[in-house]
């Protein structure tokens, strides 16, 4: 966010005031506070960026706004559908922005996909497929704190959910989940699940105990794209979307379209203080963001049923 041309970082905060001084010094932040409540008294302050682990979000946004500040919060933005529709009753009260940070929505490379499958480059969109996973069985580790929202639903299967969604353009009808937790620790370590968008489906399998992995497809009547690296996008070499019209199947054919290289915080930064300037709405509204949780609330529930779930709706 430093880095970019509408964004200025003026202070940061922490529990600890040393933390925040050190960390103020080392990235050259003219304030530090010792306590978020002083960070939002600060009437020079616009808007806020909210990193907390997951249980914290709510509460913190919430407070945020408030205080009469605009909020940038990084997903999840609530624990549950139910209060991500509190939180759009106090955005509408107080007139503010908040907005969940799903960096990923705009990125070049997503913008070219969205753009590729409405331009119809694949046929119909029929079939969306996910995989994330990395190796973390740290039992110290905050994502495998299950009182502190950990688990890999909420840390990355959230992103296969909103990419489906946004390219899908809508809500699944209903929900299919299996879970596998973890014994010692209770949170989710492998979760697959199946989303029905009536004659369309998404897949995806999220997990924080295998190799680490990432991949997005999309499979249409005619085409098939294939996201190289569709989540942690590196900032310093390009990255690559193949695109496959299905003529053979070894990949002769495969076209090859390279991104260059660019920070996704720093897009995310940049629009999300443009909206703010500019009195429009953010990239990803709370509206969004309720659907996206309600889908996770229904992923939740079909894995403890083992029934499909129907999402809510806002």
């Amino acid at each position: 966010m430093m880095a970019g041309e509408f964004s200025r970082v003026t202070a940061i905060s922490s529990r600890d005031s040393a933390k925040a001084q050190t960390a103020a010094e080392g990235l050259n932040i003219e304030k530090f506070y010792g306590s978020y409540e002083d960070l939002l008294n600060d009437r020079e302050i616009d808007a806020v960026y909210i990193p907390l682990p997951n249980h914290l979000h709510f509460k913190w946004t919430k407070k945020a706004v408030e205080a009469g500040k605009h909020v940038l919060c990084e997903k999840p933005v609530a624990m549950n559908a139910a209060e991500v529709r509190e939180l759009i009753g106090i955005r509408d009260k107080a007139g503010l922005l908040i907005q969940e940070a799903f960096m990923v929505r705009t990125h070049p490379t997503w913008l070219s996909v969205k753009q590729l499958v409405d331009s119809g480059r694949i046929g119909e969109l029929k079939s969306i497929t996910g995989f994330f996973s990395y190796f973390n069985d740290d039992q110290g580790n905050i994502r495998n704190n299950l009182e502190k929202g950990g688990g890999a639903l909420l840390d990355i299967g959230c992103y296969c959910i909103n990419l489906s969604r946004f390219m899908f353009e809508g809500e699944p009808d209903r929900v299919s989940a299996m879970i596998r937790k973890d014994p010692d620790m209770g949170v989710d370590v492998h979760t697959s699940a199946m989303l029905d968008f009536a004659s369309r489906q998404a897949t995806f399998t999220v997990s924080t105990l295998l190799v680490p992995y990432q991949r997005m497809q999309f499979f249409g009547t005619s085409g098939r794209i294939e996201v190289q690296i569709p989540f942690n996008i590196p900032v310093d070499s390009p990255t690559c979307i193949f695109i496959d019209d299905g003529s053979e199947l070894y990949g002769e054919h495969i076209e090859s379209i390279e991104f260059e290289s660019s920070d996704q915080y720093t897009i995310q930064g940049d629009l999300f203080s443009q909206s703010i300037l500019g009195g429009f709405d953010p990239a990803i509204t709370l509206e969004d963001s309720f659907g996206n949780m309600a889908v996770i609330d229904a992923v939740f529930r079909s894995a403890e049923t083992g029934r499909w779930e129907t999402p809510v709706r806002i």
